[in-house]
């Protein structure tokens, strides 16, 4: 299906309509303000800007160690490079669970701040009394269940989740606490393709896949990774697009070479 970049403004609104008439949604991480310009102009649905940039962006093993601050300040780069996707910020570990008041403050600070569409958090039944205080102030909130990265030390492992009978049944319960909430959408990741199927079809709000199959409303992968441009991350639901690492490094060389052997600048490159 053509993408449609006419569209001023992807709402949430606009991403129910979406799920109704069957049309894919397509979502993709973004942290600064050159790569959500292009991630836009491109024609994406949603940028996220995940708190995967503490990987990414800063080169730290989890997500965890990545602050409020620092995903207000990525959160204000993407919102000024974006006229046409929605725009949702992840709200980073510390800042929500367990006491619901801090999470509201977080996620005002959010919406001021960088002027977002929404936030995103991890959880189902343990944070909703977060999410209800969120939603009664008139946040739009995107769920996520399955494999949670802020609880990877509970865990202990980057594995398939919701495998198991009684791990899949919560996660149902929590997706339809969710959506019974207010949330507007649900990223279900690295769960069972059938799962993922089963939930899309029970809830009416969007439910978006990372390594969650075919059968979700729309998809969603790190814009390092499906570029190429990280290596070292090579999941079964990770489809890489480009190899950017060999590019770059290509270029640099090449750059190199030319200033060592002063070909950069030539007479035309001078003043």
């Amino acid at each position: 299906m053509p993408v449609n970049k006419e569209i001023k403004k992807v709402t949430t609104h606009r991403l129910m309509e979406m799920k109704l008439r069957g049309e894919k949604i397509a979502m993709l991480t973004s942290y600064d303000y050159s790569m959500a310009k292009l991630v836009d102009e491109a024609g994406i649905d949603i940028i996220l800007v995940g708190d995967s940039a503490s990987n990414v962006m800063s080169g730290n093993e989890t997500t965890l160690p990545i602050t409020l601050n620092q995903m207000i300040y990525h959160g204000a780069s993407v919102v000024k490079a974006t006229t046409r996707a929605l725009v949702v910020v992840d709200l980073p570990f510390g800042t929500y669970q367990g006491n619901s008041m801090e999470a509201l403050a977080s996620s005002i600070r959010i919406m001021k701040e960088t002027a977002a569409d929404s936030v995103k958090l991890e959880g189902g039944a343990e944070v909703i009394e977060s999410v209800n205080r969120i939603l009664s102030a008139g946040i739009p909130v995107m769920g996520h269940l399955g494999l949670m990265p802020q609880s990877i030390h509970k865990f202990g492992t980057y594995s398939v989740r919701a495998k198991a009978e009684d791990e899949a049944k919560k996660l149902l319960e929590d997706a339809h606490l969710l959506e019974d909430a207010g949330c507007f959408a649900i990223v279900l990741e690295k769960i069972p393709a059938a799962l993922g199927k089963q939930v899309a079809q029970e809830l009416n709000i969007p439910l978006i896949g990372i390594g969650a199959g075919n059968g979700v409303d729309g998809q969603v992968l790190v814009i390092h990774d499906m570029l190429g441009i990280t290596q070292q991350f090579s999941p079964r639901f990770l489809r890489r697009y480009h190899d950017l690492a060999a590019e770059i490094k290509g270029a640099v060389g090449a750059y190199i070479d030319d200033v060592k052997s002063l070909d950069f600048p030539n007479d035309k490159e001078q003043y």
